[in-house]
């Protein structure tokens, strides 16, 4: 992980009890005596991620329905550390950033802002999720910090978020894995055996599993999959190469790069960085671009 990131090590889960006590009936003694939860639970998942925002990060008031993402802490914590290194050249106090697809949990902005102070808009094409991330913010008196954008078109990624006066230090998107629901629930069936296997249980087989790692509809899928995603965002990002600094999107699938960087060169990118990442045995990455 990067240095600066706060979940290095195992879980202190008996800290995080006290500060979520929600957490502390999903802790159990795992085979190798020591302190550990099902990460298959996503209600376990989500009351580790409650304390997880309280105990590091000072957010007292955070949750998300049922069937919206609920995402892996560590992961998230070192884009904004990589992103932060990436923007440090620019030496700028005040920091602006645009997360696209921020969703009903807003973990980019949240964090974001309490390690490094950056403002932030968050755009989604759910209404239901700009108004969960909306409670959230409010709840925890960020509002002047983070604020959000519905993106009433889910065929623009900028358009009609980039207004004619914004200007952008970074833009940051998790985007769609996949291209189609199908392949979503295979790749959580995936993630499901992957569990079981790490714990020592048997793989258990289901014809619609869980989709409680990955959320819901365009948090998932799209046309195109993940590569035609990032195609549109390079191809949008031109119309504003002078009101965003560096643009950026993780990518989840390594083999995707080559043809992201050749999207990139053909479009005239003046600056590409390929910025890898490692949390555990995960290995991920993003791409970032400047026409600066």
């Amino acid at each position: 992980m990067h240095p600066r990131n706060k979940h290095q090590g195992r879980y202190d889960l008996v800290a995080l009890s006290l500060a979520n006590p929600e957490l502390k009936p999903f802790v159990k003694t795992n085979a190798y005596n020591d302190l550990s939860i099902d990460f298959a639970n996503s209600k376990a998942v989500l009351a580790l991620n409650k304390a997880l925002l309280a105990h590091e990060y000072q957010i007292a008031e955070w949750d998300i329905p049922d069937q919206f993402l609920c995402p892996p802490m560590p992961g998230r914590a070192d884009y904004i550390h990589y992103l932060a290194d990436l923007i440090d050249t620019d030496k700028r106090k005040k920091i602006k950033g645009l997360d696209i697809g921020v969703g009903a949990n807003a973990i980019y902005p949240l964090i974001g802002h309490r390690e490094y102070g950056w403002n932030f808009i968050g755009a989604d094409i759910n209404a239901s999720a700009v108004e969960n991330a909306q409670a959230i913010v409010n709840a925890n008196g960020l509002s002047d910090s983070i604020q959000f954008r519905l993106q009433s078109n889910e065929n623009q990624i900028f358009k009609g978020i980039i207004q004619a006066d914004s200007i952008f230090d970074f833009s940051m998107c998790n985007p769609p894995f996949h291209a189609s629901l199908e392949d979503a629930q295979a790749g959580t069936q995936r993630k499901i055996n992957s569990l079981a296997r790490n714990t020592g249980k048997q793989p258990i087989s289901t014809t619609k599993p869980q989709l409680n790692f990955s959320g819901q509809g365009a948090q998932l899928f799209c046309e195109g999959g993940e590569l035609g995603f990032i195609t549109r965002m390079i191809e949008e990002s031109a119309l504003y190469k002078n009101q965003c600094r560096w643009f950026t999107t993780l990518v989840s699938k390594a083999p995707n790069l080559p043809k992201i960087e050749r999207v990139l060169k053909a479009i005239g990118a003046k600056k590409v960085k390929i910025v890898e990442m490692t949390q555990g045995q995960k290995h991920s990455r993003f791409v970032a671009w400047s026409y600066v």
